[in-house]
């Protein structure tokens, strides 16, 4: 077989294709806008099309529940753990309840050059480094693998990641009959970024600044925890300074352009209420128009419960969390990537070709003068 997808749009890059191959005939290899694809070796592919079977793009129903979930607002009960969280303190809340049961948690994270990544880990500590939002498409590796050896092993698992990595990891795991010690949780997702741009923007902020990163905080909670703020808050430290910066161009690029995001997200097939997680997370936009008794500063979430292990997995966060069930046509209202996908501008061809022909520092130019 000559290729997993037909056309890039149809690959979402979760890696299935890549784990499941029983010759290792596959490879992932980042194209020209920095996102992995599959790559097949022609002289070790035996036209067994696994990783056709497995692929979310490609397979009927891809992989979702057919029941609707049940909506809720919560909010985690201490004040700590909202601060250091993206919303709410939902993620915190569900790993703890892994983590109690000598349970093993996968999550998104990043390395010591802050390359994002998805990691496991069996300590608080560990769980804690992934609790913050990271605005690009991670590095999957052989995590998949790693996760039913764990099954296999017993232990209960919990897997946190995009709608798409999600929906991969089931069809890896045997689709509708994935094993019941494993909790899939995702996220509503606005797209995933590239990891080239993320690369040379890092490289962008320590030549400005002299030394090396130090420390990177995406959505930081130095501001109040509402929408508009959302975007505003992207510190980070260099080894050249104790100063702490504040820098919104990666932000413009990727919420304001939107032309830093993978094809697929175009052409996403989990834009809807139909989950491929036992239960989803997000941050509750517009809880202060519909029950502002529930606003808090410190950040809101929503949760889908998508399957009757997500429905246990609420029960068991009622020590933790507050929560109340709510109608669904108020996430509906507000996540626009509950009802359709991110919708590219027509000038995204023309940004990566310059991209490619002039480099990062041109676009940030380009970006800067039209800022102002």
């Amino acid at each position: 077989m000559e290729q997993v997808y037909d056309k890039k749009k149809d690959c979402c890059g979760c890696s299935a294709c890549y784990n499941i191959c029983p010759t290792d005939a596959i490879e992932m290899i980042a194209d020209e806008e920095g996102f992995l694809y599959p790559l097949i070796d022609q002289d070790l592919c035996i036209d067994c099309y696994e990783c056709r079977d497995v692929c979310p793009y490609i397979q009927e129903g891809h992989f979702k529940e057919e029941s609707e979930p049940d909506f809720y607002v919560a909010k985690h009960k201490d004040v700590s753990v909202l601060k250091k969280s993206t919303s709410g303190g939902a993620f915190t809340s569900i790993s703890d309840i892994i983590l109690s049961q000598g349970g093993v948690v996968y999550g998104v994270d990043f390395d010591d050059d802050f390359k994002v990544l998805h990691k496991r880990t069996e300590s608080i500590e560990g769980r804690n480094r992934m609790r913050i939002s990271k605005y690009v498409q991670s590095d999957l590796g052989t995590i998949f693998q790693e996760i039913k050896r764990d099954i296999e092993n017993e232990k209960n698992v919990l897997f946190t990641g995009t709608p798409c990595q999600n929906a991969g990891l089931r069809g890896y795991m045997g689709g509708s009959t994935y094993s019941e010690n494993l909790y899939l949780c995702d996220l509503i997702c606005h797209s995933i970024p590239s990891p080239l741009v993320w690369e040379d923007y890092k490289r962008l902020l320590e030549k400005e600044h002299g030394g090396i990163l130090t420390d990177i905080h995406f959505r930081s909670k130095i501001i109040d925890w509402t929408r508009e703020n959302s975007n505003k808050s992207f510190l980070y430290k260099t080894s050249s300074s104790d100063e702490t910066y504040n820098d919104e161009r990666y932000y413009q690029l990727f919420f304001g352009l939107k032309t830093i995001t993978r094809p697929a997200c175009a052409n996403c097939k989990f834009t809807d209420i139909h989950r491929a997680s036992d239960i989803t997370i997000a941050d509750y936009w517009g809880i202060e128009k519909y029950a502002p008794e529930w606003m808090d500063t410190m950040g809101v979430s929503v949760l889908l419960i998508n399957t009757k292990k997500g429905q246990e997995l609420l029960d068991s966060m009622n020590d933790s969390m507050h929560y109340e069930k709510r109608p669904a046509q108020e996430s509906l209202n507000e996540q626009m990537r509950l009802s359709e996908p991110v919708e590219f501008p027509d000038y995204r061809s023309q940004f990566w070709e310059d991209y490619q022909e002039y480099g990062f520092d041109y676009i940030i130019e380009q970006l800067e003068k039209a800022e102002g």
